[in-house]
């Protein structure tokens, strides 16, 4: 009698599991397969003529919570151009991300909009969503194509590419780094592609799975990771990579000082931090700090003001770990 009250109970309690998840498309969240997703850009350079280039990041994860808030980190050091020293400057020069490491996309899903798609499994709709990007937060549009491959597997494509203008993320001057540091013309405003697939989670990241005696048994899920990534792995540069990176760093215009002040701004320590790591990593390497000013003030107040200027970016990377026979200042 007990064992028949208890089973009894098991299937009640299944049976409002399922109704709820029914009534809610969004019980117990979604997460994205990063391995089955794609996110490129297209920007388009002028040299000898026009020439559209395709770029993409490696790193990515989303998820769809239970009230339906969409949301989609971009690792922006992860850009990858299938050009070491073309990353690099898209990450030092264009994105600065020794400021502002993610781009972050949030939409919020609509239940009628799901539940529509759960009896259609196919659907073009146009999508609001607010991108964050850069210390901007603009909000966007995109016609997207809604799939439902299963009841627990979801996509979500861009039906053209979103058009994206690089002034109304305060990127221009970052196009500016670029065009001098490549030697191109470059068009202001890209366009951006994706393909991006979700799984409905199961309860507490475990998936039920029936064995061939019809016995229930549990796995856990394992995170899923990008197929690839253009991250740099640890370790030691080469002397080419070192160079590259030195020069591009000192395109970057982010170590700042008060006018005819010598004390380092804050704001400086993100690049410096990138600074530091470089030096690390390029132990036969001697580094010449050179300190500039501005026009205004005499030139003999300007070079005791740039010699001061030099010796403070010189006295935080000591402070901060580089032996001091590496470093000059002038």
């Amino acid at each position: 009698m007990s064992v028949a009250i208890a089973l009894s109970a098991l299937i009640a309690l299944s049976s409002a599991v399922h109704a709820q998840a029914a009534s809610n498309p969004f019980a117990g969240g979604w997460q994205m397969e990063t391995s089955s997703s794609s996110l490129t850009f297209q920007s388009i350079k002028e040299k000898d003529g026009p020439k559209q280039e395709t770029s993409s990041f490696a790193s990515f994860t989303g998820e769809v919570d239970e009230s339906g808030l969409a949301t989609v980190r971009v690792q922006l050091d992860s850009v990858d151009t299938k050009v070491d020293l073309r990353n690099v400057r898209m990450r030092f020069l264009f994105f600065e991300t020794f400021k502002f490491p993610e781009a972050v996309v949030r939409t919020q899903v609509n239940e009628s909009l799901m539940s529509e798609l759960m009896q259609k499994r196919r659907l073009t709709t146009p999508i609001a969503f607010e991108l964050d990007l850069h210390g901007v937060k603009k909000t966007l549009e995109v016609n997207a194509v809604l799939t439902l491959f299963a009841d627990d597997q979801l996509s979500i494509a861009s039906v053209e590419p979103v058009s994206i203008a690089t002034a109304l993320f305060n990127l221009d001057e970052g196009i500016a780094k670029l065009q001098d540091a490549a030697k191109v013309s470059i068009v202001p405003s890209g366009s951006v592609s994706f393909d991006l697939v979700f799984k409905r989670n199961s309860a507490a990241g475990v998936e039920p799975l029936a064995s061939a005696e019809g016995v229930v048994k549990t796995v856990e899920r394992a995170p899923v990771m990008a197929a690839s990534s253009a991250l740099e792995s640890a370790g030691n540069l080469t002397r080419e990579e070192c160079l590259g990176r030195f020069d591009i760093l000192s395109d970057t215009g982010a170590i700042y000082f008060r006018s005819g002040s010598a004390r380092l701004d804050p704001e400086s320590f993100a690049l410096l931090g990138t600074v530091l790591d470089v030096i690390s990593r390029c132990p036969s390497l001697e580094v010449v700090v050179a300190g500039h000013t501005d026009s205004a003030g005499s030139d003999d107040t300007n070079l005791r003001l740039s010699i001061l200027r030099a010796n403070s970016v010189l006295d935080h990377l000591i402070s901060n770990g580089v032996d001091a026979s590496r470093v000059t200042a002038i």
